[in-house]
């Protein structure tokens, strides 16, 4: 290091230094230091999905295209009614390590498993991320919202561990392990610490199920004592969704098990503005695959796609998320805005909004409010 720089890092470390009376307040001047990317286009696997899926990834290229953004799609045909997920998709996520999907219709009843709980298991996808947030322009019955509901992603009910003892008597297993309560515990107090969030509240039914809900109450106490600036709350799961309903506002940051986060993640959604404008996306320690949030409607129905009506609303936002932490956050940044001043607008709107344009109107509104 150059002599003369020395004394400019001096003063910067000195000035830097927060008094004791900044550092009583609760908001921190600066979080964390994201490590630069290098800008180098990456691969992106697409997986198109059923129903509506086609038509909102589709729109996705299209504004990635657009705005020239540094990525390009590897797209592999996956349906919903399929046992398994193809070797070369898997191939193909574990290389590029980052997957953006439509939705994957899992039938109900019968011997198929769901293909989405195949993918998180198979590359340990143990958090899903879902942020339900107010958008300017886009009237609720609730403001300033702004929850991000933080969810296990591979035990609990979804673990699939059922069988018939006797004819008409069926047991499911719901497994909860120490390993994976403690993990998404730390996932959701070291996301809601470097976004500068205040409080992280457990969602449980350790009231009923005393040893599997104890056991992840336990392991969030013991996370949340390694945070002290964060404050730690705790709701039995059915109080949670009257709260929700009655008063969203309160929550800031959830974490829950499994079944109870679908469910809470998706009444979150509905009450924030609705299914089709909410981001998510479900990571590992390795790999992470972009999506809509809010589970409920991912693959729309016939009259939906017939018409080309879907809502990309859900699916841009989930590609600014994606764009982001592939480290490109200036084109994040660029994409959410542009979306973010067509709902304020509110002259493109698809039906469950509240308007009747097609998929493409949105795209093109969207392409033309790019920075």
């Amino acid at each position: 290091m150059a002599k003369r720089t020395l004394p400019i890092l001096k003063h910067f470390l000195t000035s830097s230094s927060p008094s004791p009376s900044h550092a009583l307040t609760s908001v921190r001047s600066v979080t964390y230091m994201p490590r630069p990317g290098d800008g180098t286009p990456r691969a992106v696997t697409l997986i198109p999905g059923d129903g509506i899926g086609p038509l909102v990834t589709g729109a996705v290229e299209q504004v990635m295209e657009a705005m020239h953004a540094p990525v390009y799609f590897e797209r592999y045909d996956v349906h919903g009614d399929m046992k398994n997920m193809p070797p070369d998709v898997m191939d193909s996520i574990r290389k590029n390590k980052v997957c953006l999907k439509g939705g994957l219709k899992t039938p109900v009843g019968g011997g198929v498993s769901s293909l989405n709980v195949q993918l998180r298991k198979e590359l340990d996808l143990y958090a899903s991320l879902v942020h339900c947030f107010n958008l300017k322009g886009l009237p609720t019955r609730h403001e300033n919202v702004d929850i991000v509901v933080i969810r296990e992603n591979t035990e609990g009910e979804y673990s699939g561990l059922e069988h018939e003892v006797v004819p008409g008597v069926v047991e499911s297993l719901k497994v909860m392990t120490k390993f994976c309560s403690e993990r998404i515990a730390k996932y959701a107090f070291e996301y809601a610490y470097l976004n500068n969030r205040k409080v992280v509240t457990a969602v449980h039914k350790a009231n009923i199920m005393k040893l599997a809900d104890g056991l992840f109450l336990e392991s969030c106490r013991e996370i949340a004592s390694k945070y002290p600036g964060i404050k730690y709350n705790e709701i039995i799961v059915d109080n949670c969704c009257m709260q929700l309903v009655s008063k969203p506002e309160q929550f800031d940051v959830m974490v829950t098990p499994n079944l109870y986060g679908n469910l809470v993640a998706n009444t979150a959604a509905g009450i924030a503005g609705g299914t089709g404008v909410m981001p998510g996306g479900n990571v590992g320690a390795d790999h992470a695959v972009f999506e809509q949030g809010a589970s409920a409607g991912n693959v729309g129905n016939e009259k939906i796609l017939e018409q080309k009506k879907a809502n990309p609303i859900a699916l841009f936002l989930s590609s600014a998320m994606m764009l982001r932490h592939l480290q490109f956050p200036s084109f994040a940044d660029r994409l959410e805005t542009s979306v973010k001043r067509v709902i304020a607008e509110g002259k493109y709107m698809t039906k469950d909004l509240g308007g009747d344009c097609t998929t493409q109107e949105i795209t093109d509104a969207v392409i033309a409010n790019l920075d």
